[in-house]
């Protein structure tokens, strides 16, 4: 069985929308360790917080619905050949 992260991968190499999800992920979590890294967080930046991590896991969704449009894909053409 092909794991999420070998589906993954592939998209990484093959699917520009993935690969650009993928970093832009990865910038919003930048971001928002730098954030976290305040002890204290004015009401600002507590709302710059929410809508980073709300972004983030829309992206993560997104990302996941990937995954699982390849691996139904995969595994339709598996029991068609």
């Amino acid at each position: 069985m092909v794991t999420d992260e070998h589906i993954a991968e592939s998209l990484r190499t093959s699917n520009e929308e993935y690969r650009e999800l993928e970093e832009s992920h990865h910038r919003l979590d930048a971001e928002l360790q730098q954030l976290l890294k305040h002890h204290v967080l004015t009401p600002q930046e507590e709302v710059l917080k929410k809508q980073i991590q709300k972004e983030k896991l829309g992206k993560k969704d997104r990302m996941a619905a990937f995954v699982r449009g390849y691996r139904a894909t995969t595994e339709q053409a598996g029991t068609l050949g």
